[in-house]
């Protein structure tokens, strides 16, 4: 039985430690999207015999993932003049990109190592339901979170501080008492998080932060390292 839209299932209960909360973004911080939508456009390539520029061209158009995905569909089907609408398109690409998605389990347990330590840990996202909740499966982190909060579920999105008060809801917690945003977007995460009242950690990507802004709390390069700082502090 698939859980309740924004919850995880039941699981044992946990030792009564002081709970804090995390929140983390989903797509470039707990999972690489970037290379699965690499594996994605690989077989999209095969499957279509576009060629051998066209997974260039697919990881480009996409923008990083911030391009409306039935834009992007509509400019891959004008691209490589395929048969399909690009309504089918986004639809196959529903059913299939999830399941490129992964999580390493070292990654896994650092989240269970920090649930265990009294840490509440929940995912907020900005993207689709069908698409963000099927990545959350097929990578097992369900297993692993209080909670999560997807924008079209919501209607609401990052940075907009209602998003962090039903993600922190979603995980049975709230913003009163502070917590920790993890992510990798300067102004959806660490922007947003700072303006719900949490502290930052961000994943940078191998960018650099820009001048003038007020700073993360911390920043990283993956979600492992960020995971271990956040394991590090846990006698806060």
């Amino acid at each position: 039985m698939h859980p309740p839209r924004g919850h995880t299932a039941d699981r044992p209960h946990r030792p009564a430690l002081r709970q804090l909360l995390l929140l983390l973004d989903l797509d470039n911080t707990i999972v690489d999207r970037g290379a699965g939508l690499l594996r994605w456009a690989e077989e999209f390539s095969r499957e279509h015999s576009l060629g051998a520029d066209a997974v260039e061209w697919l990881m480009t158009a996409d923008g990083d993932g911030l391009k409306p995905r039935d834009r992007y569909f509509a400019e891959v089907q004008q691209r490589f003049t395929l048969p399909a609408a690009p309504d089918e398109l986004h639809h196959a690409y529903q059913a299939r990109y999830p399941r490129h998605m992964y999580c390493p389990q070292s990654v896994l347990d650092q989240l269970a190592r920090l649930r265990d330590s009294g840490w509440t840990i929940g995912v907020i996202t900005n993207g689709l339901t069908t698409t963000q909740e099927a990545v959350l499966e097929h990578t097992g982190l369900i297993a692993y979170l209080d909670g999560w909060s997807i924008s079209e579920a919501e209607g609401v999105c990052k940075p907009d501080k209602a998003h962090f008060e039903r993600a922190a809801s979603r995980c049975g917690s709230s913003l009163d008492d502070g917590g920790w945003m993890i992510g990798d977007s300067i102004d959806a995460d660490v922007c947003g998080a700072k303006g719900a009242g949490l502290s930052t950690i961000w994943i940078s990507r191998q960018r650099t932060w820009p001048i003038g802004l007020p700073p993360p709390d911390h920043a990283v390069g993956d979600i492992a390292e960020a995971l271990q700082f956040m394991l590090a502090h846990t006698a806060w």
